[in-house]
């Protein structure tokens, strides 16, 4: 199993980005999926989260600004980051619950991170 994310980038402030998450290898069944972030220098935080059935949750300074979901039959999530700081610069990781085939507990997967910077 694993996660691949994508769509990071340089962007102006109050610019958007879009990323995308795909999970991919012998899945039964992906359970919560999110993002997660960390700026240089400090510890990763996280961003927003989407469960199989569409509930989110956000941290607060992302609240309004940033949209998590899904597809469910892609195995993928998304992060729409719109009016974009300067403190949005990190690296963005995705993460998901994932149920192995074959298997009976879900283990949490990350995908490699990618680069979010907001510059002007």
């Amino acid at each position: 199993v694993q996660l691949q994310a994508s769509g990071g980038g340089l962007v102006q402030p109050g610019g958007s980005l879009r990323l995308s998450c795909a999970a991919s290898g012998s899945i039964s069944r992906v359970d919560g999926m999110g993002w997660y972030r960390q700026a240089p220098g400090k510890q990763r935080e996280f961003v927003a989260s989407i469960i199989w059935g569409g509930n989110t949750h956000y941290e607060d300074s992302v609240k309004g600004r940033f949209t998590v979901s899904r597809d469910n039959a892609k195995n993928m999530v998304y992060l729409q980051m719109n009016s974009l700081k300067f403190e949005d610069t990190a690296v963005y990781y995705c993460n998901g619950d994932i149920l192995k085939t074959g298997t009976y507990v879900s283990s949490r997967y990350w995908g490699q991170g990618t680069q979010v910077t907001v510059s002007s």
